[in-house]
């Protein structure tokens, strides 16, 4: 599918910015999860003004990352802020990005670059987890004491970036009265959630467990957890399962993505 590789700012073309920010997304066949995508792309252009903003996609889908850097040196750019829009660091920061990068920058060598942190524990996540938590916990009567936090990444083989999910998980806990909490991961990494579910709702101390899929968008994975959850509540048929939403095209995220970039002040400024 092909998508338009910029975000209208109201640049006239020829006009020389210095700086322009490059988001890169990792790309989902998910029609909901790409349309989300752009719409945080628009969110950030509005909330950068007049600094130049180019969306691609790492894979399945265009614009391309070459593309969409190409746009920005078309538009005056002459230092590009590479934003992977990863929530952890692993393979596709360390290794797929820059070596693209790396590719543009050969053919372009007259641009500089420099690339942003993931998004990691930055306080506007922290703060954007929280309020879909608040909202799951507004779906049940279950008291504090007998109602448990799941939160589940989407999992990888860097230690790292399972790691950083651990610590988001108990800094996030920590803002709320739960019996218990844990993390869980779909994938490449462990405990996986049936495991961790078996484990807390098997206990039989709890009456609600709060899953939260840490997740940007809508998409496959999201479902496929989802299909967990739900086979897990007919094991498990004596407790409330209430599973949050991913944290979607928001304000916070935008944010987060400015702050690490360094390109303007944001409603966050505290890093993480």
């Amino acid at each position: 599918m092909n998508s338009p590789a910029s975000i209208d700012v109201n640049v006239s073309p020829g006009q020389s910015t210095a700086a322009g920010l490059l988001l890169i997304g990792h790309g989902t066949r998910d029609q909901t999860g790409t349309d989300q995508f752009f719409e945080l792309g628009r969110i950030l252009a509005d909330r950068l003004g007049s600094v130049p903003v180019a969306v691609s996609l790492l894979e399945f889908q265009e614009p391309t990352i070459p593309q969409a850097f190409q746009e920005l040196i078309d538009r005056g750019v002459q230092r590009v802020h590479v934003a992977p829009l990863l929530l952890f660091a692993a393979g596709h920061a360390k290794d797929d990005i820059p070596a693209i990068i790396r590719q543009c920058i050969g053919e372009s060598p007259e641009v500089t670059t420099e690339q942003s942190r993931p998004l990691s524990r930055h306080p506007s996540i922290v703060e954007l987890m929280v309020e879909r938590i608040s909202e799951s916990l507004a779906m049940t009567n279950s008291p504090p004491s007998r109602t448990a936090l799941i939160a589940v990444g989407r999992g990888s083989r860097w230690p790292c970036a399972s790691t950083d999910m651990r610590m988001l998980t108990e800094i996030v806990a920590q803002r709320f009265a739960f019996a218990a909490s844990a993390t869980a991961f779909y994938a490449m990494a462990s405990p996986s959630l049936p495991e961790v579910i078996d484990q807390v709702a098997g206990s039989g101390q709890f009456d609600s467990i709060v899953i939260h899929p840490h997740l940007l968008f809508e998409g496959r994975l999201y479902q496929a957890i989802m299909d967990q959850v739900n086979e897990a509540g007919m094991k498990h048929a004596d407790v409330k399962f209430i599973v949050s939403n991913y944290l979607g095209p928001h304000a916070n995220v935008a944010d987060a993505i400015i702050d690490r970039s360094g390109l303007g002040a944001t409603q966050n400024p505290e890093r993480a």
